[in-house]
C-alpha cells in the first residue's frame, strides 16, 4: 500500500535525495528464496517487510523500552544492503537504490532477514499489508511505549491510519476516555469503531487545542499520542 512517507521521499523534501530508487515499505509478500544462515523463514512463507528490523542480539532488541536496533534501525539515507554495501537492483548495468531496507514497489525485492516477519498464510496479503507500517506504528507506540493504564485518558492527534491504530491500542489497553483530535470532523464516525469516544476539531475553537483538552479533562490527559507528523501538533 502507499504510505505518505513514500510520497515525502519521492518529492525529496527535507532530506538528501537519492535516485534512482525503488520506494515502498508497507506491503505483504511471499518468500521466494532465503540466503545462507536464514533459519526463521523458508520459501513459500507469507511475510511482512519491516522497515525497522531486529537483529535480536543488540541492547535495543533485548530491551522492552526500545526497538531501535543498532544494526537494522530505519535509515532513510542508506540505499544499499548492509552486508556488502551493494544494491540488489539494477537496470542496464546501472544500480537502482533501496529504500528503508524494503523497496516493496516491485514484484521482487531483497531484504535483510531481520526485516521480515512471518505471518499466518490464512491472512489476506492485500489486507494485512497495512500491519507492516501504519497499524504497527500507531498500535505499537500506544501499547508498548505510552502504556496507558486501564481507566486512563488518552488524546490521539490525527485520525489517519496511524491514529486509528493508536486509538485501537488505547482501547485494548483499557483507556476509558479516548479523545480524537483532527481537522476533519467527518473522520470521527470511522474513529468510533476504533475506540475514540470524544472528538475535538481545533478549528471549532478560538483557543489552543491543548487548552481545550485541559479544560475537558480537568488538567490534561494521562497520555497523548501524536500521529500527524506535524511539527505544530508536536
Amino acid at each position: 500500500s502507499l504510505c505518505h512517507t513514500d510520497v515525502y521521499f519521492w518529492e525529496a523534501k527535507g532530506q538528501t535525495p537519492l535516485f534512482p530508487r525503488i520506494f515502498g515499505h508497507e506491503a505483504g509478500g511471499i518468500v521466494e528464496s532465503v540466503g545462507e544462515g536464514v533459519t526463521h523463514l523458508k520459501p513459500g512463507d507469507h511475510a511482512l517487510p519491516v522497515f525497522t528490523g531486529e537483529c535480536g542480539d543488540c541492547a535495543h532488541c533485548k530491551s522492552e523500552e526500545s526497538n531501535m536496533c543498532d544494526l537494522l534501525r530505519i535509515n532513510t539515507d542508506r540505499g544499499v544492503m548492509i552486508h556488502d554495501s551493494k544494491t540488489r537492483f539494477s537496470i542496464k548495468g546501472q544500480p537502482i537504490y533501496h529504500f528503508v531496507g524494503t523497496s516493496t514497489f516491485s514484484e521482487y525485492t531483497v531484504v535483510h532477514a531481520g526485516c521480515v516477519a512471518k505471518v499466518n498464510p490464512a491472512a489476506p496479503l492485500d489486507k494485512i499489508c497495512v500491519l507492516s507500517c501504519g497499524i504497527c506504528t500507531g498500535l505499537g507506540a500506544t501499547v508498548n511505549v505510552a502504556k496507558p493504564k486501564p481507566g486512563s485518558s488518552v488524546a490521539i492527534f490525527g485520525l489517519g491510519a496511524v491514529g486509528l491504530a493508536a486509538a485501537e491500542g488505547a482501547r485494548i489497553s483499557g483507556a476509558s476516555r479516548i479523545i480524537g483530535v483532527d481537522l476533519v470532523s467527518s473522520r470521527f464516525e470511522e474513529a468510533k469503531k476504533f475506540g475514540v469516544n470524544e472528538f475535538v476539531n481545533p478549528k471549532d475553537h478560538d483557543k489552543p487545542v491543548q487548552q481545550v483538552i485541559a479544560e475537558m479533562t480537568n488538567g490534561g490527559v494521562d497520555r497523548a499520542v501524536e500521529c500527524t507528523g506535524s511539527i505544530q501538533a508536536m
